[in-house]
């Protein structure tokens, strides 16, 4: 599959937040606070960003479509936190979610962080399984209701 990531670009968040927002509601039946938190993320990431330490990628294909995105944010001096990990369904079980996650991973070790966390819902099975191959652990399950509708809100991490 011929994607390539380039840097997330403030003009993207309006496409992020859309596309996070219809994927969500069709796939989950997410109502729209769900694109509001979405919006909330980036609206913070470019208030606060140190780019010394936080980045945001787009996948994009051979037409400069946009088709993903997946960006690294600082939990805490010593953590780094996957947010807004997004990839169009008709690119799945290409490689290409991993090779986003490799980039997330290898960009987050080479900035000293030591961790990396990220909140999911058991629900999301794809992302899930690519986690656990991808060495990262489960450490909570918990019963949620959340976006309008019972959900299992997940959190994992892994060593970096």
């Amino acid at each position: 599959m011929d994607v390539t990531f380039r840097d997330y670009d403030p003009a993207d968040a309006d496409w992020i937040v859309a596309r996070h927002q219809a994927h969500y509601a069709e796939a989950e039946g997410f109502d729209d606070s769900f694109g509001a938190l979405v919006a909330k993320v980036l609206a913070r990431f470019e208030a606060t960003r140190d780019p010394a330490r936080e980045r945001g990628w787009i996948a994009v294909d051979a037409d400069g479509a946009r088709r993903g995105s997946i960006f690294c944010m600082t939990r805490d001096d010593d953590t780094a936190q996957l947010r807004l990990f997004l990839l169009d369904p008709a690119l799945r079980g290409h490689g290409v979610g991993q090779r986003m996650l490799d980039a997330f991973t290898i960009w987050a070790r080479s900035r000293g962080y030591r961790r990396a966390v990220l909140w999911t819902h058991e629900s999301h099975r794809a992302a899930c399984a690519l986690y656990a191959r991808s060495g990262w652990t489960c450490r909570s399950s918990t019963p949620v209701t959340s976006f309008g509708r019972p959900l299992v809100e997940q959190h994992w991490d892994i060593v970096l």
